[in-house]
C-alpha cells in the first residue's frame, strides 16, 4: 500500500520531495566509506534509478541497503555493475 505524500516534508510536489531525498542521499553515501565511489543515483518518475560501477558485490549490496532505508515506499532500480574478477557465488537479484 501506498500513501502519497505522506513522506513530503517541504509542502513541495512529489517530485522535488524526491530530488531532496535523492541529495541527503548522495551526501550519505559520500560521507562514508563508500565515498569515492562513482555511483550515480537519479530520479526517474516516482522511481529511483542507481547506475555506476562498484569493486565487489558486498559493496553493492551495502549501496542497496542504504538506498532502500533511504527510499522506503519508492521504486527502486539497480544498474550497478560489479568489477571484481572471481565467480560469483549466488545468482544477481534483478529489480
Amino acid at each position: 500500500m501506498s500513501t502519497h505524500g505522506s513522506k513530503d516534508t517541504g509542502g513541495g510536489t512529489p517530485a522535488e520531495n524526491l530530488d531532496y531525498r535523492i541529495a541527503h542521499l548522495q551526501d550519505r553515501l559520500a560521507s562514508g566509506e563508500l565515498g569515492e565511489l562513482g555511483v550515480r543515483v537519479e530520479a526517474r518518475g516516482q522511481s529511483v534509478l542507481l547506475t555506476g560501477t562498484v569493486p565487489s558485490a558486498p559493496c553493492r549490496d551495502k549501496i542497496l541497503r542504504t538506498v532502500k532505508e533511504e527510499f522506503a515506499g519508492v521504486p527502486v532500480h539497480s544498474d550497478l555493475v560489479v568489477t571484481e574478477a572471481s565467480s560469483p557465488d549466488h545468482a544477481e537479484e534483478l529489480a
